[in-house]
Order: C-alpha cells, then sequence, then structure tokens
C-alpha cells in the first residue's frame, strides 16, 4: 500500500527529529518552517519543501503541526495562504502541539465544513525519543479518523492512546504539564528554602528521597539545585505558556485552579527576571534570590 503524503509544519527540534524519523522509515514529506537551514536539512534528505500552508495543505494526505502556541496553529489554519484554503476532502490535520482545548474544536469543526477531519495528539518524551519513533502520543477526535492515521502515528510513537474527543489530548496534556510544573516548582523552592535556613541542600534531597516524595521530578530539582546540571529540557518560558493554557482552559470549564494560579505566578515573576530561555528547575535561582 502507497504511503501517504505527510505535510509537516514545525521544525524545531522536536519537529525535525519527527520528520526524520519518518524519513528513515520512508516517508517523503512535505515541509515548511521559517527557519531555512532546518528546511535544507531536511530537503536534502529526500522532502520537498511549500512555500505557503495552503501549499503544503494541497499537496497533503495527513497535514502534522508542531507549532508553539494556539496563536500561531490558528495563523496556519486561518491565513490567507493557511491550510484551510488548500486542504482536500478527506485530509487529516495532526496537532502535535499544546493547544487550548476550545481552540482544537474551533479548528476541528471548520476542517469538518471542507470535508476534512483533525486530531489533537500532543506529545510525551524528548526530541531525542522523536528520532526514534518512542514518543508518548495523547491523541484524540473522531474513532474513525483516528483509526486512518493510527498507523502513522505509531511510526512516531511507542505508545499511541487513544483518548476520545477531539480535545481531550490537549486536556490532558495541560493537566499533566500542570502536575509537572508545580512540582517542579515546588520542589525547586523546597531546596532555595533549606539554602536559606542553613540546611545542606544535599542532605535534604537524600532525606526526601527515601520517602513518596521521590520522583523523577525530584531528580530534575536535584541535579540542578545540589549538582548545577539543567537537564529537565523544557524551558521555564514553556511550562508558563502551559500553565496558562491550563487556566484558560480552568476558566472555561466554570471553575478555578488556586495552585495552578501560585504556579503561574511563579513562572511569571520567573520569566520576568530573565530566566524564561533556562529548564524549569532553574527556577531555584530566582527563589534563592527572593526577598519579602
Amino acid at each position: 500500500m502507497a504511503k501517504p503524503t505527510i505535510g509537516f509544519i514545525g521544525l524545531g527540534l522536536m519537529g525535525s527529529n519527527m520528520v526524520q524519523n519518518l524519513q528513515n522509515k520512508g516517508f517523503k514529506p512535505v515541509v515548511m518552517d521559517l527557519n531555512k537551514d532546518a528546511v535544507a536539512e531536511i530537503v536534502a534528505r529526500g522532502a520537498t519543501e511549500a512555500k505557503t500552508a495552503k501549499e503544503l495543505a494541497q499537496a497533503s494526505d495527513i497535514i502534522m503541526l508542531c507549532l508553539t502556541t494556539s496563536n500561531v496553529v490558528e495563523k496556519v489554519i486561518y491565513g490567507e495562504e493557511g491550510i484551510l484554503a488548500g486542504i482536500k476532502e478527506g485530509a487529516v490535520v495532526v496537532d502535535f502541539g499544546t493547544s487550548i482545548p476550545a481552540s482544537t474544536r474551533r479548528i476541528g469543526a471548520d476542517l469538518a465544513q471542507k470535508g476534512a477531519g483533525m486530531i489533537d495528539a500532543p506529545l510525551g518524551r524528548t526530541p531525542a525519543h522523536a528520532k526514534d519513533g518512542l514518543l508518548n502520543i495523547m491523541a484524540s477526535g473522531d474513532l474513525a479518523i483516528f483509526e486512518k492515521v493510527k498507523p502513522v502515528l505509531e511510526q512516531q510513537g511507542e505508545n499511541v492512546f487513544y483518548l476520545g474527543a477531539l480535545g481531550s489530548g490537549h486536556t490532558t496534556k495541560l493537566i499533566n504539564n500542570f502536575i509537572g510544573m508545580t512540582t517542579v516548582t515546588a520542589m525547586s523552592q523546597a531546596f532555595a528554602v533549606a539554602d536559606r535556613a542553613g540546611v545542606d541542600r544535599k542532605q535534604l534531597f537524600e532525606i526526601m528521597s527515601t520517602g513518596p516524595s521521590n520522583s523523577p521530578f525530584m531528580h530534575f530539582c536535584k541535579n540542578y539545585a545540589v549538582d548545577g546540571v539543567s537537564d529537565l529540557g523544557f524551558s521555564i518560558n514553556n511550562a508558563n505558556k502551559d500553565l496558562g493554557y491550563f487556566l484558560e482552559m480552568v476558566k472555561d470549564l466554570g471553575t478555578r485552579a488556586q495552585i495552578a494560579e501560585g504556579t503561574s505566578a511563579n513562572l511569571q515573576a520567573a520569566v520576568e527576571s530573565g530566566l524564561g530561555n533556562g529548564n524549569v528547575p532553574e527556577i531555584f535561582d530566582y527563589f534563592l534570590k527572593l526577598e519579602q
């Protein structure tokens, strides 16, 4: 059976590695990105460059997005030369980014008017996993559309979860990131408070890691706060964006998440202090210098 033509927009570290994995498995994608060096590297391996999202959509059976924000996704979909202007009947858009669920559902409805489908499929794990096709993929949308793209998703993910109605994947990812980033923020502050109190940070880790607080996130925080190694690979800027999306989603649900509000306020303060490009455990530096 012939492989579907995949269009891929968003060639950052994660996206580029995902495309390389697809190329290693015999796909010949159509790609687009503002970073021309990233495009050139992929084209040199046999891909085709599209000049606009409309052109890419016209050439593709499955359109994959690995973009930074909901606003960017909406511009790529709705622009004059966007995906909606060129998408073929029966094609499917797969959004691998972390987006606002309400936006995802709106885009899905507009694509359906064109006879096209949508799957939201945010990712877990790292760019290294992406290169080897070992991502965790949290997919949702119409079951028939999911089944249509599942064989390709399984080329990209070791674990492909189906979560139900469109938007459920992005909802799950935002909840997951709320828990993860709140944990890292709290643990980083714990190390900073220990330092202020004259308690050895390494000793604190040794005590806490023998109990139920032990977790991979604790080890990421210890690696920075104790050893000076920043290895989580997720920036404070991204965490701040995701917590903002989580709070927007919670508001849409008619409730309030006060713990998330606290996490968001601390992440925003760290960004404003100039730490946004650092990995999330580096918020320890903000807490270490924080005054009343």
